[in-house]
C-alpha cells in the first residue's frame, strides 16, 4: 500500500531541493517527515570533512520544534571506519552497541526512547561525507524506515550535486567575465609598470586576498607591484616582494616552468607566509577588526595561507611572474586553468607594453638624429625650439627644424614637414634638413636653397611631398634685422612685435617634390629689438577642439599674451597650449622661435662668436 503522506513529503522535498542554494536548507523538509514515521523518535544528521573531522551535527526529537545543532571542527579518529565508499550504506545498530569514540550521535540516542539506530552514510563530494539516521523503537517497520532514509539521501545527494554544478557554472561565468574585464583593463595601457599594477589590482579580491607581480630583468626578478585587501598586509607584501630572499629564490627556481604551482602547509616553512595565521590572531587580539584582521576570513573563521606562482610567458619568452596569496577556503581557490588563462592574458599585455616601450625608445632615438641637438646662440638673438610627438603609435614623424649661422653674420631658420609618417618620411626628413643646412651654411639664398632641394627630391623620385619655410635674420646698422622669408607651401610664420601686436609673414610657393624647375620668391621686412619670429608646422594650427575649432583661430591671441617672455618659454607654452586644446588630431607639433635682441647702432656687424645650447625636444 502506498503511503500518501510520505509520497507527498518526498515530492515537497524534491521541489525544495531544486530551489535550495545550500543543502542545510532541506533540513526541515527532511527531518519532519522522517520523525512522523511510526516508531521514529529522533532524527540526527552529521557532516564530516575528510574521514574524521566532524563539522556539525543536527538532531530533532519527537515532540520538539527546536533542533539541537552542534557546530564543531573536532577530530573523531574512531569515526574514520564509518567513511562510506561511492555508494550510500544503510546500517542498523543497537543503541547499546554504539561507542561514543566513533559515534557522536550515541549520547543523544541514549537519552531518547528507542532500541536501535538506523543510519545511512553517504559521500557528498571528495572533501567529505555525511550521515542521516533515526532512532527507532521495536514498533518501527525497519524496512520502511531504511527505504525512506535511502530516498531522502538520494534527494540530498542530488541537491548537493546540483548546487555544486550551478556553482561551477556561475564560477565559470564569473571567471570569463573577470578575464574579459582583465584583458580590457590591461590592454588599455601601454605603460609596462601601469599594466603590471593593473594585473595586481584586477585580481584582488576577486581571485585572491593578495597579489605580487614581478618583471623579469636580465639581472633577475624585479618587484613592480603588490596589493592586498588589507592595507597593513599590502605594505608587508610590498616589503616581501622587494626584499624577501625566500620569495626571490622561489621565483628563480620557477624559471621558465609554465605550470602554476600551489604551495601550502609545510611547503611554506621558512617563508614569510608560514606564520600568517598566528600573526593575524595576535593582531586581532590587539586591534579588533581593523586592518590587522585576516583578509578573506568571514565570521571569525581562520583559513590556512596558500600561495600560487604563475609564470608570465608571451611569444616564447618569460616576461615575469605573478604570485597570489590566498586566505580562503579550499573550495574558493581558483583553478590552475583559470590562473593559466589570466597569466597568458597578463603576459601578452605586458609584452605588448614592453615592445611598445622598446619601439618608443627607438623612435625617439631616431627622431633625435633627425633634429639638431643644439641651436646657435649669440648676443644678437635668442633661439629655442619645441617638438611634441602627436602619434600615440609613435611612428617617426616628418617634422624638422634647424638654425644655421651664415658666413655674412646672418642666421637662417628653417622648418618643414614631410607628408606622412614612418621610415620613408624619416628618410626624406633627413635628406631635406641636411640639404637645406648645407646650402644655407654656404651662403645660398633661401629661394635658391628651396629650388635645389626640390630638384634633389625630383631626382630621387621621392614618392612624398613636403612643405618648408626658410627665414634669414640679417643684422642691420640701425639695430634692426632684415627678415627674409621664402616658403614652399608651408604655414606662414608669425611675428610678435615688442608692442604685443602679431602679424603674419606674407609667403607663397609650391610644395617641394611635386614639379620640376620650380622657383621661389622671397619676402623681406624689418624686425626691431625684442621682436620675435615664430615658425611652426601645421600640427600646431590644426589641433582641433571638440567643437571643431582649430587652434589656428586663437593662435595670434595666445602668442600676443606671451609678449616679454624669452624664446624658450614661448616655444614650450604654445606647444602645451595646443596639446591641451586639441580633442582630436595626432600630428606632431614643431616650433622654432627666434627673438631678435638687437645691436647698438654702429656696432660691428661681422659674424659674432657662437655658442651652442641644447634644444628642447
Amino acid at each position: 500500500m502506498v503511503d500518501d503522506t510520505w509520497s507527498s513529503a518526498l515530492h515537497r522535498l524534491w521541489q525544495a531541493a531544486s530551489r535550495a542554494e545550500e543543502v542545510s536548507a532541506l533540513a526541515d523538509d527532511v527531518y519532519a517527515p522522517l520523525l512522523a514515521t511510526p516508531g521514529v523518535h529522533l532524527v540526527v544528521g552529521t557532516r564530516w570533512e575528510d574521514p574524521q573531522i566532524l563539522r556539525y551535527m543536527r538532531a530533532l526529537r519527537a515532540g520538539s520544534d527546536s533542533p539541537v545543532i552542534t557546530a564543531t571542527a573536532r577530530s573523531v579518529p574512531e569515526a574514520a571506519v564509518r567513511e562510506p565508499g561511492d555508494e550510500p550504506v544503510v546500517t542498523r545498530i543497537p543503541v547499546a552497541g554504539l561507542d561514543d569514540a566513533g559515534w557522536p550521535e550515541a549520547e543523544l540516542l541514549r537519552r531518547t526512547p528507542g532500541a536501535a539506530f538506523v543510519v545511512c552514510t553517504f559521500r557528498l563530494d571528495h572533501r567529505g561525507w555525511a550521515s542521516l539516521g533515526v532512532g527507532v523503537d521495536a514498533s518501527a517497520d525497519v524496512t520502511a524506515v531504511e527505504g525512506r532514509l535511502a530516498q531522502a539521501v538520494d534527494v540530498i545527494v542530488a541537491c548537493h550535486t546540483g548546487i555544486i554544478q550551478r556553482g561551477r557554472e556561475a564560477r565559470r561565468g564569473a571567471d570569463d567575465a573577470l578575464l574579459a574585464e582583465a584583458s580590457l583593463q590591461m590592454d588599455s595601457s601601454l605603460d609596462v609598470e601601469e599594466t603590471l599594477r593593473r594585473v595586481a589590482r584586477i585580481a584582488v579580491p576577486a581571485v585572491a586576498e593578495g597579489a605580487l607581480v614581478h618583471l623579469l630583468r636580465s639581472e633577475g626578478p624585479e618587484f613592480v607591484a603588490a596589493t592586498h585587501v588589507s592595507v597593513q598586509q599590502r605594505r608587508a607584501l610590498e616589503e616581501i616582494g622587494r626584499e624577501n630572499p625566500w620569495l626571490a629564490a622561489l621565483l628563480a627556481r620557477r624559471g621558465e616552468d609554465e605550470d602554476t604551482v600551489f604551495l601550502s602547509g609545510p611547503e611554506l616553512d621558512g617563508s614569510p607566509f608560514a606564520d600568517t595565521a598566528e600573526a593575524t590572531d595576535a593582531t586581532d587580539a590587539t586591534h579588533g577588526d581593523g586592518d590587522g584582521a585576516r583578509p578573506g576570513a568571514a565570521g571569525g573563521d581562520r583559513h590556512s595561507t596558500v600561495i600560487s606562482v604563475s609564470t608570465l610567458r608571451a611569444r616564447g619568452r618569460v616576461v615575469g611572474s605573478i604570485t597570489f596569496v590566498y586566505q580562503r577556503p579550499e573550495a574558493r581557490l581558483p583553478s590552475s586553468a583559470f590562473l593559466r588563462s589570466l597569466a597568458t592574458r597578463a603576459a601578452l599585455s605586458i609584452d605588448n607594453a614592453l615592445l611598445y616601450e622598446l619601439r618608443r625608445h627607438a623612435v625617439l632615438s631616431l627622431q633625435e638624429h633627425l633634429l639638431p641637438s643644439q641651436l646657435p646662440v649669440t648676443d644678437q638673438w635668442d633661439l629655442s625650439a619645441s617638438y611634441e610627438v602627436g602619434d600615440p603609435m609613435l611612428d617617426v614623424g616628418g617634422d624638422f627644424y634647424d638654425a644655421v649661422p651664415r658666413p655674412d653674420g646672418s642666421i637662417a631658420l628653417l622648418i618643414g614637414d614631410v607628408c606622412g609618417r614612418g621610415a620613408e618620411a624619416a628618410a626624406l626628413t633627413g635628406l631635406a634638413r641636411h640639404t637645406l643646412r648645407t646650402l644655407l651654411e654656404q651662403g645660398t639664398d633661401p629661394g635658391t636653397a628651396l629650388s635645389r632641394l626640390n630638384r634633389a627630391l625630383r631626382q630621387e623620385r621621392a614618392s612624398r611631398f613636403l612643405t618648408a619655410v626658410v627665414a634669414t635674420l640679417a643684422p642691420q646698422a640701425d639695430g634692426t634685422a632684415l627678415l627674409t622669408t621664402c616658403s614652399a607651401g608651408h604655414p606662414s610664420p608669425l611675428v610678435l612685435r615688442s608692442d604685443g601686436t602679431v602679424s603674419e609673414v606674407l609667403t607663397g610657393g609650391l610644395l617641394l617634390g611635386v614639379l620640376d624647375d620650380v622657383s621661389y620668391e622671397s619676402h623681406e621686412e624689418l624686425i626691431g629689438p625684442d621682436d620675435t619670429v615664430v615658425l611652426f608646422t601645421d600640427g600646431l594650427t590644426e589641433s582641433r577642439e571638440a567643437g571643431g575649432a582649430f587652434f589656428e583661430s586663437i593662435l595670434p591671441v595666445r602668442l600676443a599674451a606671451l609678449r616679454g617672455f624669452d624664446a624658450a618659454h614661448i616655444a614650450e607654452s604654445l606647444t602645451q597650449q595646443a596639446k591641451a586644446y586639441r580633442a582630436s588630431g595626432q600630428d606632431d607639433i614643431a616650433l622654432l622661435v627666434a627673438r631678435w635682441t638687437g645691436v647698438p647702432p654702429g656696432a660691428d656687424l661681422l659674424p659674432q662668436p657662437l655658442q651652442l645650447v641644447r634644444t628642447a625636444r
